[in-house]
C-alpha cells in the first residue's frame, strides 16, 4: 500500500481505470454465471462483447467525475457517485446487449443488473480498502478528544479522521441520551469520567465543539481540564465564521473571554436602531474601547451621518479607517453613511457648540471619559474637567441644539464612589438628571444613563494584562485575593447601551445585567491554565507562572456594585434593568459645578478632590 501511495498522481489513476475494466469484464461473466448457473457464456454473447464491458466502464464512471477524487478522502457523496455510475453502466450494458432485434433471445434480461450490482461492490470495496489501508498506515502521533458530540463535533472528528497527524480518541458530552453512544466509532463519555478516559486513552487536548451558552454552561469542566494540563482548544462558531472574523478551520486557545461572563442575549431589533437608523449620530470618545464599538455597531444600523469626535488623533484615525474599509467593501449603489470626523476635546464648548450647529444630531452617545482609577487620582483637575464638566458641555449643547436624545455611558464605580474617577462619573450622572429635571420634558433633549462593569479586552482591562504577564514569564499580579469585578464582553454591551437608550424617557438610569461577578484571583489562575502553563505556589513550587499580591490600589474597591440603594425595575429588555435614584436640583447643584469648574481651572487638587467626592458621595449618603 505504501508503494500505491507513493505513485505520482497519473499513475494511480491509471491503476484504477485498470482495475475498473477488469473488474467489468469479471462481473459481467460472473453476472452470467449466477444467472445461468455455468460458467458457459450464452450462446448469442461472444468473449469478446464481455470483453467490451471493460472499453465501456472508463468512460462512464470519468463521466461521473470519479476518477477525480482522492482515494484517501472519499466518504458518503464518492459513494453516492459510484452508485448512480454503476446504474448507468447497466443501462449501457442493457442497452448493448438486449437493444439489437433478434439479440434478446437466450439471454438474461436480469444479467446487467446483477453486474452493476457486482461492479459496485468490487469497485466501491477495492476504494474503500485502499483508503483505510492508507490511513491506518499513518502514524498519529496527536490523540485528541472533542466535547460535544453534536453535528458541530460530528464534523469535526470527520475532519480530523482524514489528517494524518491526530486521531480522535474520545467524545465528551454532558446530555445523558448521548453518552454511551458514539460517533463515527468514538464512543462518547460524560464528563465525569474526564481523569479516567484521559489515563487510559492518553489525549493531550480537548477540542470544545459547543456554542457559547453551552461553554458557559459547562465552564467548571472546562476549568478542570485545564487544571489538568490538557491543552482546550475551541472550534470556531457559525457567527464567527459567517462574519469573516475566522476560518471554518481555526482552532484557538480556548480564551477566557469564551468561559466569563452570561449567555449572549438577543438583541430587540425595534429598540436596536430606534435612536440610530436613518438619523445622524454622534460618537465622543469614538476612538476609544466602548466608543470604537459603538461607531461599527452604528454604523451597521444604517444612519444617515455618523460623526466621529475624540482629542486623540491616532485613536481618530484608527476608526475612521476601520469605518471607511468597511464602506467601501457595500455592494455599488449601496446607501452609504456620511462620516464626519473631529479631533476635538468634550471640554471646549466653542468647538462643541459649533459641531451641533453645523450637523444637528438627532442622538449623541457620551462615551468620552478618563476611566483608569490610578491615573486619575493622580491627576484630579484633569479627571473632573473631562468627565464632569465635559458631559455638562455636551449637554448644554445638545440642548441649545435640540439634540432628541443623549446616551451617557457610566460606571459601576460611580455606585458608593471610592475614587475620584467613580465620583466624578457619579457626578456626571447627577448633572443630566438635574438638567432633565430642569430643562427636560416634551420636545426636550432627553438625557439617560447606562451603567455597567467591566468590559473585556478594553485599554487596561485586567485580561490583556494578565495576558501579557503570562507571556512574559509571570508574575501575574492581583491586588488582593477577594478582590471581585462584573464583566462583559465589549459587543454585547455596546448592543445593550443602543437598546437601553432607546427606551429612556429622560432622566432614566439604566443598568445592565451583568451576571454573577468573578474573583479575580480565580481569573488568573484560570488564564494561567487555558495558555498551557502551570502555577507556582507552595503546592507546586516547580510550577511555571507566579501570582503576586501587590495591595490595593489608591482608589480601588473589593466589591462593585451597580445600584444606589434603589429597587431594579424591569423593563421591556430581560437584560437591562432601571434604577430610579435621587439627585440634586439644578438650582443647588449649578453652583456646585460652578465651584469645581473654578478649581479646575486653578488646579487646585485638593478642592477638586473634595468637591467631586462630596458631591458623588451625597446620595450614597441619603440611601444609607
Amino acid at each position: 500500500m505504501r508503494l500505491v501511495d507513493g505513485m505520482p498522481r497519473g499513475r494511480k489513476r491509471a491503476v484504477m481505470v485498470a482495475w475498473d475494466a477488469l473488474s467489468a469484464v469479471v462481473c459481467l461473466w460472473s453476472a452470467f454465471a449466477l444467472r445461468l448457473g455455468t460458467l458457459q457464456l450464452p450462446p448469442a454473447v461472444s468473449i469478446w462483447e464481455v470483453l467490451a464491458a471493460g472499453v465501456i466502464v472508463p468512460p462512464i464512471f470519468w463521466a461521473f467525475g470519479l476518477y477525480r477524487e482522492i482515494t484517501r478522502y472519499i466518504g458518503p457523496r464518492y459513494a453516492w457517485l459510484l452508485f448512480q455510475g454503476c446504474v448507468a453502466v447497466s443501462a449501457v450494458l442493457l442497452i448493448f446487449l438486449l437493444g439489437i432485434p433478434g439479440r434478446g433471445y437466450g439471454i438474461p434480461r436480469t444479467a446487467p443488473i446483477i453486474g452493476g450490482i457486482l461492479l459496485f461492490g468490487a469497485a466501491g470495496g477495492t476504494r474503500l480498502l485502499a483508503s483505510r489501508f492508507m490511513r491506518l498506515g499513518i502514524r498519529k502521533r496527536n490523540r485528541l478528544a472533542i466535547f460535544g458530540a453534536s453535528d458541530v463535533g460530528a464534523g469535526l472528528a470527520a475532519a480530523l479522521g482524514h489528517d494524518r497527524v491526530s486521531a480522535v480518541v474520545a467524545f465528551f458530552d454532558d446530555n445523558p441520551k448521548l453518552v454511551g453512544g458514539a460517533v463515527r466509532g468514538v464512543r462518547i463519555y460524560p464528563m465525569s469520567a474526564f481523569e479516567a478516559v484521559r489515563e487510559s486513552t492518553g489525549f493531550s487536548a480537548l477540542l470544545v465543539a459547543v456554542g457559547p451558552r453551552s461553554r458557559l454552561h459547562c465552564r467548571e469542566a472546562l476549568e478542570h481540564a485545564a487544571a489538568l494540563g490538557v491543552r482546550v482548544l475551541s472550534v470556531p462558531t457559525l457567527a464567527e465564521i459567517n462574519d469573516g472574523r475566522v476560518n471554518i478551520d481555526a482552532l484557538r486557545p480556548l480564551a477566557i473571554e469564551d468561559l466569563l461572563g452570561r449567555p449572549p442575549v438577543e438583541p430587540h431589533p425595534e429598540l436596536l436602531g430606534s435612536n440610530v437608523t436613518g438619523k445622524t449620530v454622534l460618537v465622543t470618545g469614538a476612538g476609544g474601547s466602548i466608543g470604537s464599538e459603538l461607531c461599527r455597531q452604528v454604523m451597521d444600523l444604517g444612519p444617515k451621518c455618523l460623526i466621529l469626535l475624540d482629542n486623540g488623533e491616532f485613536n481618530l484615525f484608527q476608526i475612521d479607517s476601520e469605518l471607511n474599509r468597511s464602506r467601501h467593501s457595500l455592494a455599488p449603489g449601496s446607501a452609504r453613511t456620511t462620516v464626519h470626523r473631529y479631533l476635538a476635546s468634550v471640554t471646549d464648548h466653542v468647538r462643541i457648540d459649533r459641531i451641533m450647529e453645523e450637523h444637528r444630531p438627532d442622538t449623541i452617545y457620551h462615551a468620552a471619559a478618563y476611566k483608569h482609577v490610578p491615573i486619575v487620582e493622580d491627576n484630579e483637575p484633569e479627571g473632573a474637567e473631562v468627565n464632569v464638566l465635559g458631559t455638562l458641555r455636551v449637554a448644554e449643547a445638545a440642548l441649545k441644539h435640540g439634540v432628541k436624545d443623549m446616551v451617557f455611558v457610566s460606571t459601576d464605580k460611580a455606585v458608593r464612589p471610592t475614587s475620584v474617577m467613580g465620583a466624578s462619573k457619579r457626578v456626571a450622572e447627577m448633572t443630566l438628571q438635574a438638567l432633565h429635571a430642569r430643562y427636560g420634558g416634551e420636545g426636550k433633549t432627553r438625557f439617560t444613563m447606562v451603567r455597567f462593569g467591566n468590559v473585556l479586552g478594553s485599554s487596561g482591562s485586567v485580561v490583556p494584562i494578565f495576558k501579557e504577564q503570562i507571556l512574559a514569564g509571570g508574575p501575574v499580579t492581583v491586588t488582593h485575593p477577594e478582590v471581585t469585578r462584573y464583566f462583559m464582553t465589549i459587543p454585547e454591551a455596546v448592543q445593550l447601551i443602543l437598546q437601553a437608550g432607546a427606551m429612556g424617557e429622560g432622566g432614566d438610569v439604566f443598568v445592565l445585567d451583568m451576571g454573577e461577578p468573578v474573583r479575580i484571583l480565580d481569573l488568573a489562575r484560570n488564564m494561567i491554565r487555558l495558555s498551557g502553563r502551570t502555577i507556582r505556589d507552595a503546592a507546586n513550587p516547580g510550577g511555571e507562572i507566579e501570582i503576586m499580591f501587590t495591595g490595593m490600589r489608591p482608589g480601588e474597591k473589593l466589591y462593585e456594585e451597580l445600584v444606589i440603594g434603589a429597587e431594579l425595575l424591569s423593563t421591556r429588555h430581560e437584560a437591562i434593568f432601571r434604577a430610579r435614584e435621587g439627585f440634586t436640583p439644578w438650582e443647588t447643584f449649578e453652583h456646585r459645578l460652578q465651584q469645581l469648574e473654578a478649581a479646575v481651572s486653578q488646579h487646585d487638587r485638593a478642592k477638586v478632590r473634595d468637591l467631586v467626592m462630596v458631591t458623588g458621595l451625597a446620595e450614597t449618603a441619603r440611601h444609607a
